[in-house]
This record gives C-alpha cells, sequence and structure tokens, in this order.
C-alpha cells in the first residue's frame, strides 16, 4: 500500500510505478508508457478525483482557518483574504496529485489484474 502510495505521489503508473501519467500540464496520457494500463476505464472516472481535491482543499483551509483564529489577531477580513485564494489556487495546483491518487485508490480496491495480465517491462532497443 504504502508503495502504490508513493507511486501516486509521484505522479507514476500504479501498476507499475515507472510510466509518467502525464505527457504534458493538464494533459494525462490515455496509457502507460510502460505497461500499456489504460488509466481512464469509463467515461466519468475522473469524478473521484474532484472529491479528493475537494477533501484537500478543505481539509487545509478550514483547520487553517481556525488555527490562524486561534492563534492570531487576524480578523475575518483578513482571513478571507488569505483563504479565498488559497481556495481557488489550491485545487489547480492539487488537480495532478488528486488524479493519481484516485487511480492509487481505484487500483488498491479493485485492481486491473482480474482484467489483464501485467507485461513484462520494456526494455530499450540498441
Amino acid at each position: 500500500m504504502i508503495s502504490l502510495l508513493a507511486r501516486g505521489l509521484r505522479l507514476k503508473c500504479p501498476r507499475c510505478g515507472e510510466g509518467s501519467l502525464y505527457a504534458k500540464p493538464f494533459r494525462m496520457r490515455a496509457n502507460c508508457p510502460n505497461c500499456d494500463l489504460k488509466f481512464e476505464r469509463e467515461q466519468g472516472y475522473f469524478v473521484g478525483a474532484i472529491y479528493i481535491n475537494y477533501a484537500a482543499t478543505i481539509g487545509v483551509a478550514v483547520p487553517g482557518f481556525f488555527i490562524l483564529d486561534t492563534f492570531t489577531d487576524i480578523d475575518i477580513n483578513q482571513q478571507l483574504a488569505i483563504w479565498v485564494p488559497f481556495a481557488v489556487a489550491f485545487p489547480v495546483l492539487f488537480f495532478h496529485h488528486s488524479r493519481a491518487l484516485w487511480l492509487v485508490l481505484d487500483h488498491l480496491f479493485n485492481p486491473p489484474t482480474s482484467l489483464y495480465e501485467v507485461p513484462p517491462k520494456k526494455t530499450p532497443h540498441p
């Protein structure tokens, strides 16, 4: 499980751990370039990644608000000036990792090995 989580955090394929999930910023590959795992199994597959992104944003913003409110003298307008831009920027910056973590969770609970076997790793040709 820890190795799967590490693969997700490094934005690598959850099955082989070597293929990159993204070809370009905000352009995810259809399949793993190393083991050919299909990343999006069906239309709407990454809706779960939206929930992960939302939970991570709320998980940082709400405790952050209360910590600042408890330990500083910042008023509500200053708090809003901090947390509203955070709530806009953080999901965009966390986008890649939320999709990778969704793939990891799906791979953990619903592994595609039951659908097809893991092919041998590609070796570079001389």
